[in-house]
This record gives C-alpha cells, sequence and structure tokens, in this order.
C-alpha cells in the first residue's frame, strides 16, 4: 500500500509508554553527563579556562558530547535492533519496515539537538519550548500518534506485542 506508514495495522505505542522509554534512557545518559561534566570541569580548571563564559564552558561541552553520544546510540540501536534499551524495556519499537540508515540518521538529530541546546544560556527557553512542541504534536496527532521526528523519518513507535 503507497502511502502507508510503516506498521500502520500495529498498536500505536502510548504517549506514556514513549515517555517512559525517553526518560529511562535520560537516567543513563544524564549520568554520562555529570561523569563529563566533572572531568571537562577538571580538565579546563587545570588548564586555567574554566572562567571563559562565566564558568559555563564544562557545562555546554558536556551537553554537546552527551548530545551527540545520544544521537549516535539513538541512531545505531534504531537501525540494528529497530528500538533502544528504554523501548526494549517499555516493549515498544520502531514499526517494522525498511528503515534506511539516512532516514533513521534524521531522525536521531531531532530529538537530541534541542537537548543538547538546553546547556546554553538563553537558547535554553527555546529548546525547552521546541521539546515541549514535540511531545504536544505525539499527542495531538490521531490516530498515529507520530512526531515530527517520526514523520521526517517515515517511521512510526508502535507496541511490541512479541
Amino acid at each position: 500500500m503507497a502511502g502507508m506508514p510503516p506498521g500502520a495495522g500495529a498498536l500505536p505505542a502510548e504517549w506514556w509508554e514513549r515517555l517512559a522509554a525517553r526518560l529511562i534512557e535520560a537516567l543513563v545518559f544524564g549520568v554520562f553527563y555529570y561523569i563529563l561534566f566533572i572531568a571537562l570541569w577538571g580538565i579546563l580548571r587545570t588548564v586555567g579556562v574554566l572562567e571563559v563564559f562565566d564558568g559555563r564552558l564544562p557545562g555546554v561541552f558536556a551537553w554537546l558530547v552527551a548530545g551527540l553520544g545520544y544521537a549516535c546510540y539513538d541512531w545505531r540501536a534504531h537501525y540494528r535492533n529497530g528500538r533502544t534499551f528504554g523501548k526494549a524495556i517499555m516493549r515498544i519499537r520502531l514499526a517494522p519496515g525498511d528503515h534506511p540508515s539516512r532516514a533513521l540518521l534524521k531522525r536521531a538529530l531531532v530529538y537530541p539537538v534541542p537537548v543538547m541546546l538546553i546547556g546554553i544560556p538563553v537558547v535554553n527557553l527555546l529548546a525547552g519550548m521546541l521539546l515541549f512542541g514535540v511531545g504536544l504534536l505525539i499527542l495531538i496527532d490521531k490516530p498515529l500518534e507520530r512526531g515530527p521526528h517520526d514523520r521526517l523519518a517515515g517511521t512510526r513507535v508502535v507496541k511490541d506485542l512479541r
């Protein structure tokens, strides 16, 4: 059927399942961020540039590195398994289908880019509003419940009934 998104007959994942999966992953990547932040703080303090940008440089670098790491992880996990570890725990996955690597990379970059921007003063408000908008779009997109990242990649998150 041309024009039908992948998994059109499958049950869509509930919004709270998708949110719980992202929160599970956020806990793990949050720990990674704080370890990275402490390491960067120590390095920048040692070389004498800690006070650049009023001491915010370690946080901005840590957000950028952690965000890029999450984007790479998200792309690879969806490309190889159709789901991340958070989705596996919540028993949801990307709908079966042909997901080209480039489309999944676009999908992976749409979510963490606003998260990476949260570490930058002033821009963080806009990034937070963008993330809120992504979540809102998932809620109001009935019956497929796809966010902008899903639309961009032609994917859909569904319940994994296996």
